[in-house]
């Protein structure tokens, strides 16, 4: 596994380069984040101290984060919903604001209709008007957003990258 530089971009390293082991050892962690490194290591062919030394290389070099993933809708948060937001000037200020936001889940900065998209979990739709129209509407430099309710989740996977 090595890291390099990416060129012309201060700051940002190059996509980390993943072997057929390292994939194998992402793909067992997506499957069970609590499957053990003995384990891994039985189906890898590796020793239980190389597995553990691979995943902290991992770790460590950002490829992966183990997280416990819950469930909005069993936890109380009865609404998500992705919000478009348009920018008049500096959009980066204004997604480091909504990445400040305890209910934004997910930020990005686009190119397309609009600047930015956020990710929102709210309890209810009043917590969602509450949100939209105190503190996301009202941040310097929003001119428009766009909110789009979801009303069914179909898909959501968190295996990407090792295929």
């Amino acid at each position: 596994m090595t890291t390099k530089r990416a060129r012309g971009r201060p700051g940002r390293q190059a996509p980390t380069s993943l072997d057929d082991v390292s994939k194998s050892i992402i793909e067992q962690l997506q499957q069970d984040g609590r499957k053990s490194y003995a384990s891994i290591a039985g189906e890898v062919g590796l020793s239980e101290a190389a597995v553990r030394q691979r995943v902290q290389r991992l770790l460590d070099a950002q490829v992966m984060q183990i997280v416990a993933v819950t469930d909005p809708l069993q936890v109380g948060f009865q609404r998500q919903a992705m919000v478009g937001i348009r920018v008049a000037g500096d959009m980066t200020a204004v997604a480091q604001a909504l990445s400040a936001i305890e209910e934004v889940s997910y930020v990005v900065t686009t190119a397309g209709s609009f600047d930015i998209l956020a990710e929102v979990v709210c309890e209810d739709d009043d917590h969602l008007l509450e949100l939209l129209t105190t503190r996301i509407r009202n941040l310097p430099s929003v001119t428009v957003t766009e909110t789009f309710v979801y009303l069914k989740l179909n898909k959501q996977l968190y295996n990407w990258g090792t295929r």
